[in-house]
């Protein structure tokens, strides 16, 4: 549409002459000037007309159209070309006008002055981060932007860091919102004072031009809306028509963002009603506005709306006409008549009130009031534009425009006016919505704005109706998503409900009308108005009746449902939101006793409410079978308001209940529920899927149930506590449907339960009386008791983080209600019942986060298994809590065995609940309890320790509750004729404890053991009496019992109605025929509960007389029975606190108790054992067995894995590390034996079929990175902080290579120097061995093996088959000799001139290997194989440095910086020295060996030329040829610029194989001479010219003495005067010695810089020696380590023995004469330093002394990372990228799967892992604050290094509170890093495929 055409201006021409562009600028300003002094005169109509022609043309709408579709004068445009440009120009001529010819920036500038800015209000939208604190706000809503929070003082506040869901603005400056204590700087009040007024002419402009430009919009918008042909506009149009508008838009953005006094214009221009009535109505003779108007008429009548006529009267009538008057009508309330309407929404096809059919329901009601549905009249801009706003479903932009207006308080009511006056249109655009879920987070992105604040909602609510419109428009809008309930009688039902399925529930359609309501209802004044109105009462009850019985379940009793409907996830949350939340809210303002009349108004019409539903379903007295409904709303208001009245306003209880007959109505569906959830726990509704479980889950989840459950098990309690207590009784038994497996018999049939299923649900059954008869939470509980018996609950089943514990303690769900999470209380509940246990740090074990744990004391006193088992989800959580309790039981010495749950004494009931207690003294109870006591002891089937348990406990709850103590005991001992017809004689437990039953008449099958027994041929003294006494046998039949109470009820007035009794259940369901004949018989007991009670006792103990009254002993004991031994136990223990306490409360049944012990009783008869009980029997103890032999099988395995382990798998700690032992101890075997841990077998590897190890190849940059200062790194938090990589070791090598290869020949220069700092191979093992063939076979098996692991075995990886250690590769053992070889040990007593010739003869003698490599054996293949696999490891780059591609010296280079690269490594390990000594950690694992044996073997393929072998000059006097450095090729390398290590390395790889101790010891030794005279002479540069003319001197003077070779002033005058030859010290700059000056070199210091020179290399030799020849390393001090490790090579002869300090030239001992050679090599520097100084200078100095790597030192706080990274743009697309990370190694940052960056298909991240480590990369998400690695083509998710104050990680900042560095766990990162152990520690690793 054609916002465009904006400034094609009029169409004619524009009446200046066309002027180029510049020009035209100019002259819009003289216009605007002259308008602007037009109109400053006191009489300026002219000018006001002036300019309104002006604008006419400038702001036409004519044509936009024409222009969008690039009509043909669209070109006539202003500026020209095309749609943009013509808007651009009325853009410009708008801000020309307003600034009235000045500039406009300098404009904004002098409108800004003028701001009062007491209030930010800054708008954001989703996504954005802000903050909230909990301390400061008075609304939950409130919320602070990231500015205004660090700038206010928060410290210690309760605040979180939140990402924003839907948008919001900052409330900082609003003290309606929150405390002024936490404004910022910026928004503490400023009084008005200091702001100067406005003056007059600044702003006039604006005052002419805006409504013009608004107007303007408004056409646009009119014109650019087509209304749909079929279902709303397609999104494509209303976007196009918005991007044209985007710029007018901004432009008004632009405009609030000024500040106040442009902020007063806009609200004066927007709400104005005459401008809006002159500019719009359309009457004028301008036919452009009158087509816009009819438009508009258009646009209303389709919507649904009606534009009432002018003539009409409304009813309101505004004080001001500033402001907008509404069209609201009186309201009427009354609401729910059936009836139809025709209403224009076009949801409702179905026209027809089909009620037969499931469709669609329409209720309507006539007397709903139309006014607020259907009629809507606009007096203002504002109110067009929100509109628009709507219809345009809420563009981003118009939001924020419309709330950056909200700080002007003047606009702030108008607009919740106007809002309020569209609610309805909002929500019928919003059901209409393609997009609702965007279109509802923008509505609540407003209206939270406006709903927070009280005096706004309390001033709406009084002059607009809020909760009038806001109510109907809800029911309105649920209105038409009704269908038929089903729930009871399916085909009367008048009752209707919501239809889960629709996409109005199931997409959450209704959240932003609810949570309005719900935002409202929190103000106080607003919910008295609400709870005040008896119509809004009624129309509220019948919205949530809609939710009453919605989700109906029916179990399937066939087949399986075949589609599992998950429309329960939206009936709970439609519950929960629309129906409890609103309920908490208006109870959080009925907390005291004046507000009792609320709670009556509230409690009245529920009942009403619930009364019609119990007639509209036709209920009359049995719930359906098979149904259940989880969503009982009515039920659950009128239950939360009782618990409210009783327990805060002091409201009698029998006041405000119903008669009998509708509480037995009221606690139908409840029990229902309750019976139901034991059912799908028994599996009885598994043919209904998984969701119905899910449902059962969710009823009792913590955000669930304390608007479920509670309230449901509180309103039983209130209907138990006032009916009959057998009826309740009868009936619990009834719904769960066990009745008919209480009986004595020991066969029974039940009608109504399979038998599998019948012991769960008496356990069921039982542990639902259990609760309901302790539960206190609503019943005089207080709300700290509450939180504590909550908090107890959760941590017994599991120790828990601080933020799941907030998460699963139930609050309450209304914010204000004072339980707030996090609140003062919760905190020192947590204090006093838990004890925290902060993260544990197991390297290589898993990151534990912090843990609440309860103290011992909650274990011994609080631990309720009743409350556990109430908050269970799963019932494994009740599982887990009662074996943390047997633990602490068994830790603390309480009690060994395993205890039952303990019996908890309970909180006093609240006096109107006293009657509950009923229920555990009514007859009906005692009968069940006998019974279950009696068929236990049988052993019947069925019955299980739960049940007995549960028994238990209601027996010990009946006596701690009995009525009151029995005065006259011996009343009851009276004639037995008075109970014949009853089992018991009274009703209270303690008496009918003791009563003996004789006699029982059962109904048993024909087929029962009872009935064969009473053959009339026993002739038993006993038998006479039986039969007379079988008349007094007792009968007990609960199902009738229920009935006649019922029919009591029902009937009272009938006399007769005991003899009624409808056999209606049992008709039912018995299938008829299918059950054996029932027939009586007679079962003689002859026992009391206490004789059960004893003899149980018995046998539980499983000993004859067993229990001994222990008050025969200590008579005290009766008086206070409260005994802590008593406390913990099992079954036994039970047993005999129940019959202390029975005995403490009356003399007689402590007598009975005594007699009852006195009879000895009989042995239980032996069971026969019949034969198929014999064969289960058998099959038993076989499989006893059979598991007895597993165990043993297991337990072997696992003590060889756990040997395995302590020596295998430990990464840091050397204490306890063994070295593994290869062989066995005797000398005299020389052949080493590997095991192969996937055959077995030991044995030699052998040519044909080598031994590998099993190891890891890797690539690693940790070398090279490495600096040479302590301090590590920090992370740059600022523009300014930058890390540069140039002080790296990678770096620093890398520049000295590349500097040799400028000027030296390329293969010297490769022999030179090591690479391998970056990329270079290191190589681990775990240290087990396998053979190679069965190695092949093993990755053959894994190919086929289709389950995925984590690993990929085509690039060769596996598992090791024993320890499961990650690994890639395998190394072949070298056949042959183990380390410990004897011959090769013992020291020759050759000279050093000897050994140096046999050195020299055993180098140039090529292939001296015992294996041939011409034969191609297996060892040989595998050993290539393995150098391939070396080779593959590492990137091409790290591996070619030479300027040939592919020649020989490059792969000899690399080989031997393998060696290398594993030695350093290995020493960083060790922390980068030799000081411990002793086997290294990696000592059993260490691969170095076999590594050495592969690299000699190829190095040796490579025979170095003879005539440049390094050897002979390091040993050789050549005679100097003085032209030799003037040829043309570039020269070698000068010897002394080479890395001794590097040549160690070469000149031992070069020697066969395993190489002689005395042989190793003479190349050191003359390595050491070159080494040494290097150290002489970047000396010798480093100090000043006068220090070395004073050296050089003193030296010359002792050079004649005995062992001037050994004294290193000597040495070090000869080195300069030879090296002065060359012109090396000549070319010395001034700024250098300046430098160097400050440092006065003593012979002290010089000897220090000669050691630390030296001591890298002899660590280095050290460790090679220690791995070769299996000597130990020694252990010193730091300042020894030098001279121990020199004696240690040999290099100090051992009888060196001194008192002065040490020296280390002492250690020298030249091959040849000292000054000789050092000539010699000196002279070969001399030709390149005359010509190249500086460079001969830089090479001579070589930094030797690295630190330990280290990774980046983070900050202390996660924010100051976060606030720097997450807006920082990404340096190579320069965007912000979405997922941000930040390396921890180097500092770069990454786009973590930022398309932005890919190369080559590899995104950032993945690639940056190759180039900083080579292929690990170590990245910390910033929005997430996690730390991911990555590692070749896997990456793992590592954790947090940032904790909270709890000890927490905080994964995707989702609970946003301050993150604190938790420094060990970075250590153990860092240590993984060092240590290459991420492979083996991580566990979860999974592809990247170069997507990160």
């Amino acid at each position: 549409m054609a916002a465009a055409a904006a400034a094609a201006v009029g169409g004619q021409q524009p009446s200046q002459p066309e002027l180029p562009a510049s020009g035209l600028a100019l002259d819009k300003a003289a216009t605007a000037a002259h308008l602007k002094a037009a109109l400053s005169r006191p009489d300026n109509r002219a000018g006001a007309e002036e300019l309104q022609a002006l604008l006419e043309r400038v702001l036409s709408a004519e044509r936009p159209l024409a222009a969008a579709a690039g009509g043909e004068d669209a070109a006539a445009a202003g500026g020209g070309g095309g749609p943009g440009a013509a808007e651009e120009e009325a853009l410009e001529w708008c801000k020309c006008l307003l600034a009235g010819g000045g500039g406009y920036d300098e404009f904004c500038a002098a409108v800004r002055a003028y701001d009062p800015a007491a209030l930010c209000g800054l708008v954001w939208t989703a996504n954005f981060v802000a903050y909230r604190c909990r301390t400061c706000g008075i609304s939950p809503c409130m919320s602070l932007c990231a500015e205004c929070f660090h700038q206010g003082d928060h410290t210690g506040h309760d605040f979180n860091m939140f990402r924003s869901q839907a948008g919001g603005a900052c409330d900082c400056g609003d003290s309606n919102v929150m405390r002024e204590s936490g404004f910022c700087k910026r928004h503490q009040i400023k009084s008005s004072s200091n702001i100067p007024c406005v003056p007059k002419d600044l702003l006039m402009m604006s005052e002419f031009v805006l409504p013009r430009f608004i107007f303007c919009l408004i056409q646009y918008l009119r014109e650019g809306y087509n209304e749909p042909a079929a279902d709303g506009p397609s999104e494509k149009d209303l976007n196009k028509v918005l991007q044209l508008l985007e710029p007018q838009i901004s432009f008004l953005e632009d405009l609030t963002k000024m500040g106040g006094a442009m902020r007063s214009v806009l609200t004066q221009v927007l709400t104005n009603q005459q401008n809006y009535k002159d500019l719009t109505s359309g009457l004028g003779e301008n036919a452009c506005v009158k087509k816009s108007h009819e438009k508009y008429l258009i646009a209303l009548k389709s919507s649904g709306l009606t534009y009432p006529e002018d003539k009409l009267v409304y009813g309101v009538q505004e004080p001001s006409a500033g402001t907008s008057s509404l069209a609201v009508q009186g309201f009427v309330g009354a609401t729910g008549t059936l009836g139809q309407v025709d209403s224009s929404d076009e949801d409702d096809q179905d026209g027809s009130q089909g009620l037969g059919k499931r469709k669609r329901v329409k209720l309507s009601s006539g007397t709903k009031d139309q006014s607020i549905m259907d009629v809507l009249k606009h007096k203002s801009f504002l109110e067009e534009l929100l509109f628009w706003t709507i219809k345009y479903e809420f563009p981003q932009k118009m939001v924020t425009f419309l709330l950056n207006m909200l700080p002007d308080q003047e606009y702030k009511v108008a607009f919740t006016k106007t809002f309020v006056q569209h609610y309805a249109f909002i929500m019928k655009t919003l059901k209409k919505s393609h997009e609702s879920d965007t279109m509802s987070n923008r509505i609540v992105h407003i209206s939270v704005q406006l709903f927070s604040n009280e005096e706004l909602a309390r001033q709406v609510t009084e002059e607009c109706q809020l909760l009038d419109i806001m109510v109907t428009v809800l029911l309105y809008m649920m209105e038409s998503c009704l269908i038929k309930s089903e729930l009871q009688d399916e085909e009367n039902s008048l009752h209707v409900v919501v239809n889960c399925g629709e996409a109005l529930l199931k997409n959450n359609t209704y959240w932003p009308l609810v949570s309005d309501f719900i935002n409202i209802l929190s103000h106080q004044s607003v919910a008295k108005r609400f709870l005040e109105d008896h119509g809004l009462l009624v129309t509220w009850m019948n919205f949530v009746s809609f939710f009453q019985g919605m989700n109906l379940n029916k179990r399937e009793l066939n087949e399986h449902v075949e589609f599992e409907s998950q429309t329960y996830y939206a009936a709970f949350a439609a519950e929960l939101e629309a129906c409890a939340q609103p309920m908490w809210g208006l109870l959080s303002h009925c907390k005291v006793r004046e507000t009792q009349e609320y709670t009556r108004n509230v409690v009245r019409y529920c009942l009403e409410a619930l009364q019609d539903w119990f007639d509209a379903i036709n209920f009359v007295d049995e719930p359906a079978p098979n149904q259940v409904t989880f969503h009982l709303p009515l039920h659950r208001y009128y239950a939360m308001f009782l618990s409210k009245a009783v327990k805060c306003q002091e409201l009698d209880l029998d006041s405000v209940l119903p008669d009998q007959e509708m509480l037995m109505k009221l606690m139908i569906h409840p029990l229902q529920i309750q019976a139901s959830l034991a059912e799908i726990h028994s599996n009885m509704w598994v043919r209904n899927g998984l969701q119905i479980k899910g449902q059962a889950m969710t009823y009792v989840q913590s955000h669930f149930c304390n608007s479920m459950i509670d309230p449901d098990i509180y309103l039983l309690q209130v209907c138990a506590s006032r009916l009959d207590p057998d009826y309740f009784i009868s009936s619990v038994f009834e719904r769960f449907k066990v009745v008919d497996l209480l009986t004595m018999a020991s066969q029974h049939q039940n009608t109504v339960l399979d038998a599998e299923h019948e012991r769960s649900m008496l356990e069921g059954a039982l542990t639902f009386l259990v609760i309901l008869l302790s539960l206190r939470l609503h019943l005089g509980m207080s709300d700290d008791e509450i939180l504590r018996a909550e908090m107890v609950a959760q941590l017994c089943m599991n120790d828990r983080t601080h933020s799941s514990l907030l998460d699963l303690i139930p609050e309450n769900p209304n914010p204000k209600s004072g339980i707030i999470p996090g609140s003062y209380s919760f905190e020192s509940v947590l204090s006093a019942v838990a004890d925290f246990k902060a993260p544990v740090f197991e390297p290589g074990g898993s990151m534990q986060q912090g843990m609440y744990t309860p103290k011992a004391e909650v274990w011994d006193q609080e631990f309720d298994p009743v409350m556990v088992i109430l908050r269970t989800v799963y019932r494994r959580d009740v599982q887990s809590a009662m074996d943390r309790y047997t633990a602490f039981l068994k830790q603390s010495g309480k009690f060994p065995g395993n205890p039952w749950p303990p019996y908890k004494k309970r909180t006093s009931l609240h006096p109107s609940y006293k009657g509950l207690m009923r229920l555990l003294h009514c007859k009906t109870l005692h009968i069940v309890l006998f019974t279950l006591l009696y068929k236990i002891l049988m052993d019947h089937q069925n019955l299980s320790e739960h049940v007995l348990c549960m028994v238990l406990y209601l027996i010990e709850l009946g006596l701690e509750n009995s009525a009151e103590e029995e005065s006259d005991e011996e009343a009851s001992v009276g004639g037995p004729e008075r109970c014949h017809d009853s089992w018991f004689p009274g009703s209270n437990l303690v008496s009918n404890m003791r009563h003996f039953i004789n006699y029982v008449r059962v109904r048993v099958p024909e087929t029962a053991p009872e009935v064969k027994r009473d053959s009339p041929a026993s002739t038993s003294s006993d038998n006479l009496g039986s039969l007379q006494n079988s008349g007094t046998a007792q009968v007990f039949s609960l199902v009738a019992e229920r009935r006649k109470k019922f029919q009591e009820i029902i009937n009272r007035s009938s006399s007769e109605a005991n003899q009624v009794v409808r056999p209606k259940t049992s008709s039912k369901w018995s299938a008829p025929g299918s059950a054996p004949q029932l027939t009586t018989a007679i079962l003689e007991i002859k026992e009391s509960i206490l004789s059960l009670l004893i003899k149980l006792h018995h046998k539980l103990s499983g000993k004859q007389n067993s229990y001994y009254p222990p008050w025969l002993d200590d008579i005290e004991i009766l008086i206070q029975p409260e005994i802590p031994k008593y406390s913990h136990g099992d079954g036994i223990t039970a047993v005999e606190r129940i019959l202390l306490k029975a005995a403490s409360q009356s003399r007689m049944n402590k007598r009975i108790i005594e007699e009852i012990c006195r009879k000895v009783t009989p042995p239980v008869p032996p069971k026969k054992v019949t034969a198929a009980e014999k064969k289960t029997l058998d099959k038993e103890e076989r499989r006893q067995k059979a598991r007895e032999r597993q165990q043993k099988l297991l337990a072997e395995f696992a003590s060889r894995q756990k040997s395995f382990m302590e020596t295998a798998m430990d990464v840091d700690s050397p204490e306890n590390d063994i070295p593994m032992e290869i062989t066995t101890a005797e000398p005299q075997v020389s052949e080493a034996v590997y095991d192969c841990v996937i055959c077995g077998q030991s044995g030699p590897s052998s040519e044909d079929r080598p031994t590998g190890l099993v190891v890891l190849l890797q690539a690693s940059s940790v070398l090279g990175q490495c600096r040479d200062n302590v301090e590590p790194k920090k992370l740059p938090i600022t523009e300014e902080e930058q890390i540069y990589p140039w002080d790296t070791c990678a770096a620093v090598h890398d520049v000295r290579l590349s500097l040799l290869q400028r000027y030296f020949k390329d293969s010297s220069c490769l022999l030179a120097v090591s690479i391998g700092w970056e990329g270079g191979v290191y190589v681990q093992t775990c240290g087990h061995t396998l053979h190679i063939d069965c190695h092949k076979s093993y990755m053959e098996s894994l190919r086929n093996d289709q389950v995925l692991q984590g690993f990929s075995v085509d690039k060769g990886e596996f598992t090791c088959p024993l320890c499961r250690q990650f690994a890639n590769s395998v190394l072949p053992c070298y056949p042959g000799s183990n380390v410990e070889n004897n011959p090769w040990q013992r020291p020759s007593n050759k000279s050093i001139q000897d050994l140096i010739q046999e050195v020299e003869e055993l180098q140039g003698r090529p292939g001296a290997f015992p294996v041939s490599i011409s034969s191609e054996t297996n060892l040989s293949k595998e050993m290539e194989s393995v150098m391939k696999d070396i080779k593959n490891t590492t990137q091409k780059k790290y591996r070619d440095y030479s300027k040939t591609p592919g020649s020989p010296d490059n792969d000899f280079l690399f080989m031997y910086s393998v060696a290398r690269t594993n030695l350093e490594l290995e020493l960083i390990h060790r922390g980068g020295n030799l000081c411990s000594g002793g086997a290294s950690t990696a000592g059993k694992r260490s691969c170095l060996n076999q590594l050495f044996h592969v690299l000699a073997l190829h190095m040796r393929l490579y025979s170095i030329d003879s005539e440049y072998n390094p050897w002979r000059k390091l040993t050789q006097l050549e005679e100097m040829n003085p032209q030799l450095g003037y040829e043309e090729q570039q020269p070698e390398v000068p010897i002394l610029y080479h890395d001794v290590t590097s040549l160690l390395l070469i000149q031992i790889l070069m020697m066969p194989q395993p190489l002689r101790k005395d042989h190793f010891t003479c190349i050191v030794k003359v390595l050491f001479t070159l080494l040494y005279t290097q150290a002489l002479a970047a000396l010798s540069v480093k100090c000043s010219e006068e220090d070395r003319s004073a050296w050089k001197h003193a030296g010359a003077l002792k050079k004649s003495t005995c062992d001037a070779e050994k004294s290193y002033e000597v040495l070090l005058s000869f080195v300069i005067s030879e090296l002065f030859k060359g012109k090396l010290y000549h070319e010395e700059g001034t700024q250098e010695c300046a430098m160097v000056n400050s440092i006065a070199w003593s012979p002290e210091s010089m000897e220090k810089y000669l050691q630390d020179f030296c001591l890298p290399f002899l660590r280095i030799t050290s460790l090679l020696q220690h791995h070769l020849f299996g000597e130990d390393l020694p252990s010193c001090q730091e300042e020894e380590e030098f001279s121990v490790l020199a004696s240690c090579l040999g290099l100090l002869p051992t009888f060196y023995q001194t008192e002065h300090p040490f020296i280390s030239a002492s250690c020298l001992d030249w091959p040849v004469p000292a000054f000789d050679i050092i000539t010699q090599w000196c002279f070969e520097i001399k030709s390149f330093t005359e010509r190249h100084a500086e460079q001969g200078k830089a090479l001579l100095i070589q930094e030797s002394k690295w630190k330990l790597p280290h990774l980046l030192q983070l900050p202390e706080n996660y924010n100051t990372i976060f606030q720097y990274y997450h807006r920082k743009t990404c340096s190579v697309c320069t965007k912000v990228p979405k997922d941000p990370a930040v390396c921890l190694v180097c500092g770069t940052f990454v786009c973590l799967k930022g398309l932005c960056c890919k190369q080559q298909s590899y995104c950032e991240c993945v690639l940056h892992s190759q180039n900083c480590g080579a292929g690990t990369g170590i990245f910390l998400l910033i929005n997430a604050s996690v730390i991911i690695i990555i590692r070749g083509h896997r990456f793992c998710l590592w954790g947090s290094v940032y904790l909270d104050a709890h000890g927490e990680e905080d994964r995707d900042l989702r609970r946003g509170k301050p993150l604190y560095i938790c420094k060990e766990r970075y250590k153990v990162l860092e240590q993984q890093w060092i240590s290459h152990t991420f492979d083996h520690i991580n566990k979860r690793w999974g592809p990247h495929y170069n997507g990160l």
